[in-house]
């Protein structure tokens, strides 16, 4: 007996899973949309068994079909840093990355399910109506054939406003693929990664004009990839930004308009210079590091250098209102003076080109040490109160707790619920560190990401990063397409506001009680209600 059934894109379809969830046979999109829906496989032979699947449907040319495979995790949550709302917080294997199915064969097993991801990108040009898309699958004399109904509204999503950058490393695709950083190699990899991002909403990337002092330990270093080349002489110094227009010019191909320039002092307190290299007297040296002061006057001196040349560089490429720099990431009170002596040390020398730094406490911007904080999602309530301006949000591995986040052991709606929420409070830019860190924690050691999926017992398993590395580029995630798929539904209530006005969608979204950054439907269902409802009012309107 072969089983088929059609679940949705929330649905976390586990090896031993019993697939108890219901059913869904049916949705609707926007013209400009990319709508995903699942296939859960099983049969009930002996081992393994080849299955033949053929796809019908008038949209099958727009169609783009995956396995899902499943990766180990030894740390799923933190033991005493969770709450009820995870689907498991024991070690085990995680339904997550997203492998493309370039056959019409796949393998299914009697033992354990099979997850296929059924991707479907809508033209704008495609006329509205019901589009099925039908699969037949066959398995030696079994033959099983679903049809799931998509309702295309012919209404285009408006374009992404919101700003979102998931933290780019460079060094962890050269180590990965073994290649000399910024070599033609590297080059062509980092441009498949860059179009990867993008295609899941990011739209700015983290630029390493110096090597960014994310994650890395006291006293230790990562590999190079500071885009600025400095000469030495005296003390005085040099620039070349030949790099970095190499690799402006490569993201805005890839569809990425926005930057952040990587931050200028350590992470944690900005109380030491990133490690910087230069050619000083013929010889390639580190000229900066952990032994170099932040508001000490060797590097005071480089950055009153510096600064003044790069935001004029930046003028002249186009780019003043599609920059930002940042200080130090993530001070706490404690660290308040040192941020604020390392401030007085650069902001000068910025010209108006905005600073903008991730931080849980109000204090900073109270204290006036932080014009544009980036808050996290479990500390910004002070923020919204005060109606912070231009507000960007964030989370990582301490958001662990009632928020949203990503990781493997949340159900999937605790992902997709940020874009709601984002749209609820009028968010402008979100932030998430982990694109793909491919490390330990602190950057101790370089780890198989298909083996190691919590920076070695450090971070939840799904922090860290979001998509894994294939033979040419980035293999995406399901934690990845989900996200982006909040993102989309940000965009259509951004327009059902545009039809309606901004009440009658909050009345909408709030039916069943106040919406929060903390409290909000535990459900999958009230999600996929919600953009049901939001795409039926769009379509009327018409």
């Amino acid at each position: 007996m072969l089983e088929v059934r059609i679940r949705s894109a929330l649905e976390k379809i586990f090896l031993d899973s019993r697939d108890t969830a219901p059913d869904f046979d049916r949705g609707s999109a926007l013209l400009g949309e990319r709508f995903a829906f699942q296939l859960s496989l099983k049969h009930d032979g002996w081992g393994r068994a080849e299955a033949l699947l053929r796809v019908d449907s008038p949209l099958k040319e727009r169609l783009r079909l995956y396995r899902v495979g499943n990766v180990p995790c030894e740390l799923p949550a933190y033991p005493d840093a969770c709450d009820e709302d995870y689907l498991t917080t024991a070690p085990g294997l995680f339904p997550d990355p997203l492998f493309p199915l370039c056959e019409d064969r796949v393998e299914i097993s009697g033992f354990s399910r099979t997850a296929l991801w059924v991707e479907v990108d809508i033209p704008r040009e495609l006329p509205a109506g019901e589009y099925p898309i039908s699969f037949t699958v066959s398995c030696g004399e079994d033959r099983e054939e679903r049809t799931f109904f998509l309702t295309v509204i012919g209404r285009e999503l408006p374009p992404q406003k919101l700003i979102y950058t998931q933290w780019f490393h460079g060094d962890c695709i050269a180590e990965h693929y073994q290649v000399p950083v910024y070599s033609e190699a590297h080059w062509r990899l980092l441009e498949s990664y860059l179009k990867g991002a993008h295609e899941d909403g990011v739209n700015m990337v983290l630029t390493p004009v110096l090597t960014p002092a994310l994650d890395t330990e006291v006293g230790g270093e990562r590999p190079c990839t500071q885009l600025l080349g400095v000469e030495k002489e005296g003390e005085s110094y040099r620039f070349d930004f030949s790099l970095l227009e190499r690799f402006l010019e490569l993201a805005q191909a890839c569809g990425i308009g926005n930057f952040e320039i990587s931050h200028l002092y350590t992470q944690w307190g900005a109380k030491a210079a990133p490690s910087i290299y230069g050619v000083e007297r013929g010889e390639r040296k580190r000229l900066f590091g952990w032994e170099t002061p932040a508001a000490g006057p060797a590097y005071r001196s480089f950055l009153r250098q510096l600064l003044p040349r790069l935001t004029d560089f930046l003028r002249k490429k186009g780019l003043e209102n599609r920059v930002i720099f940042h200080i130090s990431d993530e001070p706490e009170e404690e660290q308040l003076a040192s941020y604020l002596d390392a401030k007085e040390g650069a902001v000068p020398f910025l010209s108006g080109f905005p600073v903008y730094d991730a931080l849980s406490g109000y204090q900073f911007l109270e204290r006036g040490a932080v014009e544009h904080p980036i808050a996290s999602t479990d500390h910004i309530e002070p923020f919204l109160e005060h109606h912070t301006p231009g507000l960007w949000a964030y989370y990582c591995c301490a958001q662990n707790r009632r928020v949203g986040n990503r990781f493997f052991a949340m159900p999937s709606y605790r992902n997709r619920i940020l874009g709601t929420q984002l749209y609820r409070f009028g968010i402008s830019g979100f932030l998430h560190w982990g694109y793909n860190f491919w490390y330990t924690q602190n950057s101790r050691a370089k780890i198989d990401p298909y083996r190691v999926t919590d920076a070695g017992r450090a971070f939840p398993g799904g922090d860290a990063f979001s998509v894994y590395p294939g033979k040419q580029g980035p293999i995406p995630s399901i934690r990845g397409r989900v996200f982006y798929h909040g993102l989309q539904d940000m965009r259509a209530l951004s327009l059902l506001e545009s039809l309606m006005g901004r009440e009658k969608v909050l009345s909408l979204l709030e039916r069943e009680g106040p919406i929060t950054f903390s409290h909000y439907p535990r459900s999958a269902r009230w999600l996929l209600d919600a953009r049901e409802e939001a795409n039926r009012l769009i379509g009327e309107k018409l």
